[in-house]
């Protein structure tokens, strides 16, 4: 068990990671326009993401898994500390980056280490979804935020109920996006690991049967949830003040809208409902909460006329994500070399 839970350790390190810079986006602007205390958003955050991954998380892990179905419990465990590294490096320069890219840039730095195979297929939807899912988030902020100014403009609602609206309406909003969070990105956390998973079906009490995949997405939330809490408050408020000014109204607008595009690549259910409507559907793909929550932030500031962006930062961020996963894939192949022929680990099996 101890061996275990030491193979296991990385992925909840990156769990912990993905706590500290992509899950706080649900709740950052939230958080930065003062409208939601930072305990009460890390509390919701927490429990939230964790119910998403155990529902509802097991569709974008397939796909990973199409990537790379690493086979070796020492390549898993190499693999997502690769990624929690890479991510802990871009959290302390306070830049919202994707972990989504990082576990794909390390996956394919174990494909490339153990001769396998990369699914290329795979892979260009998955890249094609970093490109979509942040131009999406911006369509999605633009058209709220037009017919919410709408409603408001027409409606004769008193200032302060418009206050306490709002605040519940980013507490809904914010549960939603933490939810579909857990569900979308838990893959990435675990997602290595459902090949060489060590745990058996378990029944708690007589009353709830949790599969092995539902153990690994438990531990998982569980690491996010204490990323969140413990180390997010400086990405929210790069998110939430530093690329664009937002209201208290414009900040619901960017959580509603960064949780749709979240949602509608994690959700079966709407897969399926489109399919059986002879519509194309999305992807089930991890995709990035801070690409979609800036992604959404620019979208209101363009409905905004485009003024007072900082494209200092905008530029930064764009940086962070294209050497993320650069930087995941050189560093997941030089210590795969390290635990094959240093630690003599099989990191993979043939």
């Amino acid at each position: 068990m101890i061996t275990i839970l030491l193979f296991l350790s990385s992925g909840l390190f990156l769990g912990w990671s993905l706590g500290a810079n992509d899950a706080a986006n649900i709740f950052g602007t939230a958080v930065a326009t003062k409208m939601i205390r930072f305990r009460t958003a890390a509390f919701l955050c927490s429990i939230f993401v964790i119910l998403g991954a155990i529902i509802s998380g097991s569709g974008t892990s397939h796909t990973l898994g199409q990537l790379g179905t690493i086979n070796a419990l020492a390549g898993a465990f190499t693999v997502a500390l690769a990624s929690a590294i890479t991510i802990l490096w871009m959290t302390k320069t306070g830049l919202p980056v994707s972990t989504s890219q990082a576990i794909v840039g390390a996956i394919i730095g174990w494909n490339l280490f153990s001769h396998t195979p990369i699914g290329y297929t795979t892979l260009r939807s998955i890249v094609g979804t970093w490109i979509f899912s942040p131009i999406l988030s911006a369509a999605f902020a633009f058209l709220l935020f037009h017919f919410i100014k709408k409603i408001i403009d027409n409606s004769r609602i008193h200032l302060f109920r418009l206050d306490s609206l709002n605040r519940w309406g980013l507490l809904l909003v914010g549960s939603f996006g933490a939810y579909s969070l857990g569900a979308n990105n838990i893959g990435n956390v675990m997602g290595v690991f459902i090949n060489s998973s060590p745990f058996s079906e378990l029944t708690v009490l007589n009353l709830i049967q949790l599969s092995s995949i539902q153990q690994l997405f438990l531990l998982g939330g569980i690491a996010i949830s204490a990323g969140v809490i413990t180390f997010s408050k400086k990405v929210m408020l790069t998110v939430g003040t530093n690329i664009f000014r937002l209201s208290p109204i414009t900040a619901f607008i960017v959580v509603l809208a960064s949780s749709l595009v979240l949602f509608v690549f994690a959700s079966q259910e709407l897969k399926d409902l489109l399919i059986s409507l002879h519509l194309p559907s999305f992807p089930l793909v991890p995709v990035s909460s801070s690409q979609a929550v800036v992604g959404a932030v620019i979208g209101i500031s363009i409905a905004k006329g485009g003024r007072n962006v900082n494209f200092r930062i905008l530029g930064k961020i764009a940086i962070g994500w294209i050497s993320t996963p650069v930087a995941a894939g050189l560093l997941a192949y030089m210590m795969l070399f390290f635990m094959q022929n240093v630690f003599m680990q099989n990191v993979y099996i043939k």
